[in-house]
């Protein structure tokens, strides 16, 4: 069976196991150890523990609540349905971060703390794209006394660290996991923003949301997802968490907007392998291809072309078209972005602004023009049309592909720009003159 994805939600509300597990370390002789393991003296032990204890208890249990389904349900008294963790970033303010498929479709939720207490949340944002929500405990007269962890920026990691994942998972307790940083810059799993580490710690159903941590108790990364071939979906030693850098970005945007505000470049990127670049001639199998670039974007105005392979991206290597995305994607809007590029075997730089989405309806490209839904190059005699949207004004004036425009509000155009520019400055109807199998037509598009 192929790898299936699995996103680590608890669907079921399972009761929480009581107890403590105890577990029987080598044993190890009571001296130092070397400088570069953590050494517990007055035990004799090898333990991460000190470094972890502040972090702890800053890893909760969030559950969601919403409308139960059945004959008996009642609006006025969400019910349980899924449940995960999640991370407190800011003790002063309750705030915390766990993903958005462990909050989504709630119409309530409750924080569970190490030391017993419950107390409700907010939902504060969430982003689909990256998988991140950002829930604040509501104060209910108790004191919070709340901890918070530390956090590191993702982008000093290396495969071969040691890495912690904790989160409640299938029903139990606050539950700690051990592995390594398997890899990084994971990408195409399905969601928009992608740039996972990857990890082999033991992560399963109920640990979305939840923090992966440093040897240090550090924040280095948010539990999202694992890569499982078995009919159960469990625990096969791949599992994927957003990296600080991201979660940090995605956020901040949250807390303060309550929504992720995202520019765009215009650029259409595809993933390099190894097939496109035995065809292409390179000797790198590491990259993004430019797949497409829209006429007038901020891609073409830094000169990017179809076929250009871009390598690094704000002095990061690029490993695929996810590692460009995820950047674009926590890119503020009006920033701009340091790419370098290959062309023809010959490496090149440029500047990407990322700009403001803007439903422009007339935009003139270097070598074509999408106007209202029409898409128009330059041809002998005017301007032809290659494509129309469906349901566009363009198609609603009966242009199709293949029509030739030679005049707009009566005065003849040369060319797709001239054309262009005529639709552009043209008022509420426009009178189209063109040309359609040999023949003349005459239309009419209303913006």
């Amino acid at each position: 069976m192929s790898p299936r994805l699995k996103a680590l939600l608890s669907t079921g509300l399972s009761s929480v196991l009581a107890g403590v597990v105890l577990i029987q370390a080598a044993p190890a002789q009571a001296q130092p150890g070397p400088s570069y393991l953590p050494y517990d003296a007055r035990r004799g032990v090898f333990s991460f523990a000190p470094g972890l204890d502040d972090s702890l208890p800053a890893v909760v249990q969030v559950t969601t609540l919403g409308q139960s389904r059945g004959p008996t349900s009642d609006a006025d008294d969400p019910k349980p349905f899924a449940s995960g963790s999640g991370v407190i970033v800011d003790a002063a303010e309750g705030v915390l971060i766990t993903n958005n498929h462990v909050v989504e479709g709630g119409r309530k939720f409750t924080v569970d703390l190490t030391d017993g207490r419950l107390f409700d949340a907010v939902l504060v944002g969430a982003d689909k794209a990256t998988d991140i929500a950002v829930l604040k405990i509501v104060p209910d007269g108790r004191p919070l006394n709340l901890s918070q962890v530390q956090t590191v920026d993702s982008d000093t990691l290396r495969t071969g660290d040691l890495a912690f994942a904790v989160g409640y998972p299938l029903g139990l307790d606050q539950t700690l996991t051990m592995g390594v940083i398997s890899g990084l810059n994971r990408s195409g799993l399905g969601d928009a923003v992608e740039d996972y580490i990857q990890t082999d710690a033991a992560v399963n159903s109920g640990n979305s949301g939840g923090p992966l941590l440093d040897s240090r108790g550090r924040l280095i990364g948010i539990n999202t997802s694992i890569l499982s071939g078995g009919f159960g979906g469990g625990n096969d030693g791949i599992a994927f968490a957003v990296p600080s850098r991201i979660m940090l970005y995605v956020a901040e945007q949250l807390r303060k907007n309550g929504e992720v505000k995202r520019g765009q470049t215009g650029a259409l990127f595809a993933s390099l392998t190894a097939e496109r670049a035995r065809e292409m001639e390179l000797r790198i199998v590491r990259g993004a291809i430019v797949a497409d670039v829209a006429p007038g974007s901020p891609a073409e105005r830094a000169g990017l072309r179809r076929d250009d392979v871009v390598t690094r991206i704000q002095g990061r290597p690029v490993a695929n078209a996810g590692s460009i995305n995820a950047t674009v994607g926590i890119a503020a809007p009006d920033s701009s972005l340091n790419l370098v590029y290959l062309r023809g075997g010959h490496e090149a730089t440029t500047a990407l602004r990322v700009e403001t989405p803007e439903a422009a309806p007339v935009v003139v490209g270097a070598d074509r023009v999408v106007a209202y839904g029409a898409t128009l190059r330059d041809a002998d005699g005017g301007a032809q049309v290659t494509t129309v949207e469906a349901g566009s004004p363009a198609a609603q004036a009966e242009l199709a592909a293949g029509d030739l425009i030679t005049a707009v509000g009566g005065a003849p155009v040369a060319d797709a720009r001239a054309a262009g520019e005529a639709l552009r400055a043209a008022g509420e109807t426009i009178e189209i003159s063109a040309t359609r199998g040999g023949e003349s037509v005459a239309l009419t598009l209303t913006p």
